[in-house]
């Protein structure tokens, strides 16, 4: 392949990953924290490029909330442990709640809807189920990655001395549990952001440390909106 087409075919990939309103969102997020943390959460222009970033990532996500409602109500994978089940049901509730309410948020931000102290009051509200959800996200990826383990396990023992990499359902397992254990990074950082955000702890985590945390994960999910094959040239 020659120089040319090689740097058609990637700006292709850039294309296609910029078309979906998720990756934009993470960029979007990303440039948010990252100002977040240049500012420590003194005013100047990186707090300006925070709110700003902030207030039109509300814009993306409006409507999103029916994403996770539908995943509440859609049956789940057979021989799934009731736990994660019921953690993962509840994970879709709690962001589901988390996104609508955010609608109502950025309706009062910008004014339209009047009522600025109940604005506020829901605000705060919906980052609890926020926190919430990316507790149970937590708990979710530990029981997948516990699961994942007996099966490598399993697949070890029945492979014996032959190349394990060379087998698809291991090679998929061993796939399926890096996946988990990036998620549950991401899960356990988002707990932190939400810390931050609610100010339930704000001597241990400043705005400085919220940015950060934020900026990370946010990293993580662009990432992981990656298609599969461009991830490979990434490790």
């Amino acid at each position: 392949m020659s120089t040319l087409e090689s740097t058609r075919a990637e700006l292709g990939l850039v294309v296609v990953y910029l078309n979906k309103a998720e990756a934009r969102d993470k960029i979007c997020r990303a440039i948010q924290y990252g100002s977040k943390f240049l500012s420590d959460g003194q005013p100047g222009t990186a707090q300006s490029v925070d709110k700003s970033t902030s207030l039109a990532r509300k814009v993306f996500r409006l409507f999103k909330f029916v994403n996770d409602l539908h995943a509440l109500i859609s049956p789940v994978p057979k021989g799934t442990p009731l736990p994660l089940l019921l953690l993962g049901k509840s994970k879709n509730a709690l962001l589901s709640t988390f996104l609508f309410l955010d609608q109502i948020v950025w309706l009062g931000r910008t004014g339209i809807y009047k009522d600025k102290e109940r604005a506020e009051l829901l605000g705060r509200i919906s980052l609890f189920c926020w926190m919430g959800s990316s507790v149970c996200t937590s708990l979710v990826e530990v029981g997948e990655l516990g699961r994942l383990s007996a099966s490598i396990k399993k697949l070890e023992k029945e492979i014996g001395n032959k190349d394990k990499h060379q087998n698809e359902q291991y090679s998929a397992k061993l796939e399926k549990s890096k996946e988990s254990s990036l998620a549950l990074v991401k899960a356990g950082m988002d707990v932190v952001v939400a810390f931050g955000l609610l100010q339930l702890a704000p001597k241990k985590v400043t705005p400085r440390v919220t940015g950060a945390f934020g900026f990370a994960s946010s990293l993580i999910s662009c990432y992981q909106l990656l298609p599969s094959h461009a991830k490979s040239k990434t490790v």
